[in-house]
C-alpha cells in the first residue's frame, strides 16, 4: 500500500499552473523605462515598503509574486525593504482598519521625503467590498495622502509595475516638491 502511494507521488506530474504568457521584450521595455526613471529622479534604485492596513492578502500575493524568480523585482531595480526609514513609496493594500489607522499614521511619518503612497487594489481606493463595515475607516486616502491608485481586485503584478512607472515619471517631469493628486 505504502509503495504505491510513493510510486504514483514519483511518477505523477506535478499539479501546478503554467506560467502566466508575457511579452518579454514590453517587459524589458518596462523595466529599462522604470530603472531610468527611478535613477533620474532618486539617483538610486527605488525603495518600496509594503503595508497591509487590514487586507484578504490577494493584493499582497500579487505584490509578493513581483520578488518570484518570473518576475524578479530586484533585476528591475526596485526592492522591498523592512523599514520605512528606507522606503521611497509606501505601497498600501487593504482597506484601512481601526486597528490599522494609527500604524499607517505612523509609518507615513517615519517615511522620508520625498515619499509617495500607492494604493493598490479597489479595497485601498475606498473600502472595496469592506465599505461600510464598523470596523474600516475607508480607502487608504481617509488616513493619509494618496499619489497614485491601481485598480484591481487584486492588480495582477504587471500592473504594480506599471503604476510604479506612471508615479516615477509623473515625479520626474514634476517640479521639485511634487505630490500628486489622488486618482
Amino acid at each position: 500500500m505504502m509503495r504505491n502511494l510513493i510510486l504514483q507521488g514519483l511518477l505523477r506530474q506535478p499539479l501546478t499552473e503554467t506560467a502566466p504568457r508575457v511579452d518579454e521584450a514590453r517587459l524589458q521595455a518596462l523595466v529599462g523605462r522604470l530603472t531610468s526613471r527611478a535613477r533620474e529622479k532618486l539617483g538610486r534604485s527605488l525603495s518600496i515598503r509594503a503595508v497591509d492596513a487590514g487586507s484578504c492578502n490577494g493584493c499582497e500575493l500579487e505584490m509578493h509574486a513581483l520578488g518570484n524568480p518570473y518576475y524578479d523585482l530586484e533585476r528591475l531595480g526596485l526592492r522591498f525593504v523592512a523599514s520605512p526609514r528606507h522606503a521611497d513609496v509606501l505601497l498600501v493594500t487593504g482597506p484601512v482598519t481601526k486597528n490599522m489607522r494609527m500604524a499607517l499614521e505612523r509609518t507615513y511619518a517615519a517615511t522620508p521625503n520625498p515619499k509617495w503612497v500607492v494604493a493598490a487594489g479597489d479595497c485601498a481606493r475606498d473600502g472595496g467590498c469592506f465599505a461600510g463595515s464598523y470596523a474600516v475607516v475607508g480607502g487608504v486616502s481617509a488616513v493619509v495622502p494618496v499619489d497614485l491608485h491601481i485598480p484591481g481586485c487584486p492588480p495582477p503584478p504587471l500592473e504594480i509595475l506599471r503604476g510604479l512607472l506612471a508615479l516615477l515619471e509623473a515625479a520626474a517631469t514634476a517640479k521639485p516638491g511634487f505630490a500628486a493628486t489622488p486618482n
